[in-house]
């Protein structure tokens, strides 16, 4: 097995590495590289809504449907709309994680929605819901992220920012004001053609926040360019700092009474997440925060437990929460802090038993976290949870960056096809081997290289106990 790093490509590992390792701890997934996406799609969208008994999970479902329905009605659908929203969830339990905070017509998330959309369509579905993470920087790397945009091959500032607005900065704060600008490096706005005809589409006012605006725009362009029949609803972090204090302010909910009521259950989890560091699934589940991050004005800072109080560390102003139920809720409801990855997935996915669909990372970080929930599951004594969770089908999926077009550009592409639609029709015959190019993704971070070794060396199996709460 070649895990050698390319010098010239920057790679550290071959597609062929990583399909192989994907459909070992994926077996699912093996059948489909050789057949058209469309089948891939229709599968990861196949999924229903199955009763437990577990009260905990029925409970979680409830408030995550009050959640939707909240949202549908903040982003302007009527109450008709937001219950069918609802109700589909309810129904079909999907959420597509993987795009977060980019405009609908960034590549990385353009080519996901198109995938997402052959799914739904292939099963009826109405709904189109994903987890808009607004925690993100504005730059991932280089002229890349969700402050940056190409057109015409030109990488365009989203917003006009100055590089010292962005170095550092998330773009879930409250610092704006933000006004779409598409301006190359010289500063110069809507440098080419394209770029003209996509600003004239953009809203022209000014909002409070980076995620906002994008947010905002995503719904426009939705409307403008998408097919009437899937409707797109974006769920942010504020969105699920709601739900996540919705439980917490109900002091029998699972959360509010085990997670954060029983201190020694969070220090039990984050203990388990030192221990996967320190062996083969080391990097996968990064201690980056410790459940919480604190919301300053231009960043989120990493809060840490200590002594039943959330505090951040000595590089940020002073700040400290208790770590009580009633106090976690009025903090998120304040947007003083926000929901940490696993926290929300423990509230969009992990409780209510719904599918996530996620990128190369997500793949395995996301039933490593299914697997530290049980921890805290079976400390706390709730047998009908822990059952439903071993129970889960397929919870986790790759469903991001899985058609990956070379070069594609998709403001430009769906000009040339007129439509979004004739552009379905193509994509969904190409081969899941084909449509998803080199992963390139996958073969530039290194941390796949050391997984494929771990296999390899049996360090890392499908027993492994760490991943038999996949689902796989």
């Amino acid at each position: 097995m070649n895990t050698g790093q390319s010098a010239e490509s920057g790679e550290h590992g071959s597609a062929t590495d990583v399909r192989r390792s994907l459909s070992y701890l994926m077996p699912h997934l093996a059948p489909y590289w050789g057949r058209p996406l469309r089948a891939y799609a229709s599968t990861v969208y196949e999924v229903k809504h199955r009763q437990s008994d577990s009260a905990t999970r029925d409970n979680a479902m409830d408030l995550l449907r009050n959640c939707v329905e909240r949202a549908a009605r903040g982003c302007g659908y009527n109450d008709e709309e937001a219950r069918s929203a609802s109700l589909e969830l309810f129904a079909s339990p999907v959420l597509q994680t993987g795009p977060h905070c980019l405009l609908v017509l960034e590549p990385d998330a353009f080519y996901t929605h198109l995938f997402s959309l052959l799914g739904l369509m292939a099963h009826g579905r109405q709904w189109h819901i994903t987890y808009f993470v607004s925690t993100s920087a504005f730059k991932e790397k280089a002229k890349k992220g969700p402050g940056w945009f190409q057109l015409e091959g030109e990488p365009l500032n989203l917003f006009g920012l100055p590089r010292s607005r962005m170095d550092g900065s998330s773009i879930g704060c409250s610092n704006g004001p933000y006004r779409f600008a598409l301006s190359n490096s010289t500063g110069e706005v809507a440098p080419n053609a394209s770029a003209v005809r996509l600003l004239e589409e953009l809203p022209s006012a000014a909002f409070p926040s980076a995620a906002e605006a994008i947010r905002t725009a995503n719904h426009t362009l939705w409307h403008r360019k998408f097919p009437a029949s899937v409707k797109l609803l974006q769920l942010d972090d504020f969105d699920v700092a709601d739900l996540i204090a919705d439980h917490l302010s109900d002091e029998g909910s699972w959360m509010s009474a085990h997670l954060i009521g029983d201190g020694a259950m969070a220090g039990s989890i984050l203990n388990e997440i030192d221990r996967l560091n320190a062996g083969a699934w080391g990097g996968w589940v990064r201690r980056t925060t410790d459940f919480f991050w604190r919301r300053e004005k231009n960043r989120v800072v990493p809060l840490r437990l200590q002594a039943g109080t959330l505090r951040t560390d000595r590089s940020s102003a002073s700040f400290e929460v208790a770590f009580r139920p009633g106090s976690l809720a009025t903090a998120l409801r304040q947007r003083a802090i926000l929901p940490s990855l696993f926290t929300a997935f423990l509230a969009t996915s992990i409780l209510p038993g719904v599918r996530v669909l996620g990128g190369c990372r997500q793949t395995v970080y996301f039933p490593l976290m299914r697997y530290l929930a049980s921890v805290g599951v079976e400390r706390s004594g709730d047998l009908s949870l822990l059952k439903a969770l071993k129970e889960d089908d397929r919870p986790g999926l790759w469903g991001h960056r899985v058609l990956r077009p070379s070069g594609g550009y998709p403001f430009q592409e769906i000009e040339r096809a007129r439509g979004v639609l004739p552009l379905l029709a193509g994509y969904a015959e190409i081969p899941l081997v084909h449509a998803s190019g080199d992963l390139a993704s996958f073969t530039t971070d290194p941390i796949w290289a050391k997984l494929s070794g771990h296999i390899a060396a049996g360090a890392i199996t499908r027993a492994s106990d760490e991943w038999r709460w996949s689902g796989a």
